[in-house]
């Protein structure tokens, strides 16, 4: 018995599963689809009360790279998912949730528009309360808040299928055996990503924006690139905010986290806040795990 039991200890250290789980109607069908085309073997709507038996199972195809989906028809028993996940991570299991989110306005424009009920705005077996959709969108916020906390966060508010297809598989193919951080530009008047960690208000520094030249350009452009690296204040900022990463980095690692997200806005999201996540991207190229996304800009292209 307990050399079965080493030997399957032995085969869990090579198994990988990704967990997808979010707020209904945040793009987790999108994102299962684009693991599969990854390679991955898929599962949608697997209950959380079967997760540990379905990962004892002996088929190589079920359990080296695995990628599982749960929603909201089972969001009462996803809080129990949070130890669970702990637990296989002991057992050796490399698991890496993925928690997916929208802003309340978009999840209520896409269930319009696709004119599907919220899983938890009908009664349940037991007779339950119905309720109105946003109220059951906040209700499935609460549900999962302790879920979101221990994992990785995707705000689909703005993406297109392309860009979330883009962005999971990114984060799954990022190096798992360190921090990736990520450096993400966005627009404060569309609102701060839900996904951020840690978010810096770069609209202070001079804005090429009000340089005619420069208005139609972006912070990827190297006339705009050369304007702001000319601005005493930007490399201020940039030197800031490597030294306030570089402290803290190694105990964010030491934190059980995959991924640190570092969201930088400005007042339209094209030029400044690009600039300074490009920038801190070279600065961390030693770090060697990390991605940049640009919202705004990612959105129109």
């Amino acid at each position: 018995m307990n050399d079965a039991n080493a030997s399957r200890r032995a085969e869990d250290v090579s198994r990988e599963l990704i967990l997808i789980t979010g707020i209904s109607g945040s793009g987790k069908s999108v994102a299962l689809h684009a693991l599969e085309d990854a390679g991955y073997f898929c599962v949608d709507n697997l209950p959380p009360e079967l997760l540990r038996e379905y990962m004892r199972l002996d088929h190589p195809r079920y359990t080296e790279r695995v990628a599982i989906a749960v929603d909201a028809r089972a969001a009462r028993s996803l809080p129990a998912l949070v130890p669970l996940i702990f637990e296989l991570r002991s057992e050796g299991v490399t698991i890496r949730p993925l928690f997916l989110d929208a802003s309340t306005d978009t999840l209520v424009r896409r269930f319009s528009e696709t004119r599907r009920p919220h899983p938890l705005s009908q009664p349940d077996a037991a007779g339950g309360t119905h309720h109105a959709l946003i109220e059951a969108i906040e209700l499935e916020r609460l549900l999962l808040a302790e879920l979101r906390e221990v994992s990785t966060v995707i705000d689909t508010s703005t993406l297109r299928p392309a860009g979330l297809r883009q962005q999971v598989r990114n984060l799954v193919e990022a190096r798992h055996d360190r921090l990736t951080l990520v450096f993400e530009s966005f627009a404060f008047k569309y609102g701060v990503p839900l996904d951020a960690d840690y978010v810096f208000d770069v609209r202070m520094l001079p804005n090429p924006y009000y340089v005619r030249a420069l208005r139609p350009l972006s912070g990827r452009d190297a006339p705009v690139a050369q304007f702001l690296a000319e601005q005493p204040e930007a490399g201020e900022m940039l030197d800031q905010i490597e030294a306030f990463l570089r402290r803290w980095l190694p105990a964010l690692a030491t934190d059980q986290r995959a991924y640190v997200t570092v969201a930088i806005g400005c007042t339209g999201g094209q030029h400044r806040s690009v600039y300074i996540v490009e920038q801190l991207r070279e600065r961390f190229v030693d770090h060697g795990a990390t991605l940049t996304r640009h919202r705004e800009l990612d959105a129109i292209d």
